[in-house]
Parts: structure tokens; sequence; C-alpha cells
């Protein structure tokens, strides 16, 4: 491989914005854009919405630890760390309190509606969306910060 190819490779892995330009497009996609049109199809019931909705809020919600843990070591292990770490732990913050208290809480709610009962009002879904937005504007923030120092004199910024 060409010495500067292989520069070139190492220091765009090497930085934290693919991580987590990749992150925000999962979440997105997911939250934003597939979430809304499962409700919106007239050929699916609500129970069946709901339904998929758990599981795939489930399955995101692990694709995203496997991107946290990716970009906490890269992270680390880049010269943006003390300019990244606070963002990267509020992160982690979102992830454990949806993970540990959200969608369980959510999936309770799913079952019951599935089981034909309306559950008591709850704050968790209102929580849920703004935990998810500040989750959006962290990576997009933290995705542009670190594309910024990388054209910032390469490595200059510590």
């Amino acid at each position: 491989m060409n010495p500067d190819l292989k520069t070139r490779v190492k220091t765009t892995f090497g930085n934290p914005a693919w991580v987590c330009f990749t992150w925000f497009g999962m979440t997105a996609g997911v939250s934003m854009l597939a979430t809304p049109l499962r409700f919106g199809a007239e050929t699916i019931t609500r129970s069946i919405a709901l339904d998929v909705g758990r599981v795939v809020f489930a399955g995101l919600n692990k694709a995203e630890f496997v991107a946290l843990i990716i970009l906490l070591v890269l992270i680390r292990f880049s010269d943006r760390a003390r300019k990244l770490w606070a963002m990267a732990l509020v992160l982690a913050a979102i992830l454990i309190a949806q993970g540990t208290w959200l969608l369980p809480e959510l999936a309770a709610r799913t079952d019951l509606i599935i089981a034909g009962i309306e559950p008591e009002p709850s704050i968790a879904h209102g929580a849920y969306s703004i935990m998810e937005l500040t989750k959006l504007g962290l990576l997009f923030y933290m995705g542009y910060r670190s594309m910024n120092l990388l054209t910032d004199g390469r490595h200059q910024a510590r």
C-alpha cells in the first residue's frame, strides 16, 4: 500500500467523525424516518407497528452501544480526547437511560396495548424523544468538530 494512502486511511479511520456520522445516520433513519412512516402505513395495525417498533428500537440500542464503544476507543487513542470526552460521556448516559429505563418501560406499554389495555399516561415517550434529539445533536456536533480538528493543521489541536 502506498505510504501516503496508508497515512490517509489511518488518519480517516482514526478520526471519531466517521463513527459519529454513521451513528447519526442509523439513529435518524430509524427514529425520524422509519418510525413515522411505519405508523402511516394503511395496512399495518397499531399493534403490529408497536411490536415491530419494539424490536427495531431494541436492535438500534444494541447497535448504538457498539458504536459508543468504538467511539470511546477512537476518542481515547486520538488527539481529540479532551475536546470530545465530556460529550461522549453524555452520549453514554443517554444510551444507558434509554436501554435500562425507557426502552423497557415503552416495551411494557406496548405489551399492554397489544393486550387491548390502554396504559396510563407516561413521560417515557417524550423523554425518549428528547434524549434522541439530544443524542443526534451531540453526534452531529462531535462529528463536525472531529472533522474540523482534522482539517485544522493535522493533529495541531490537542
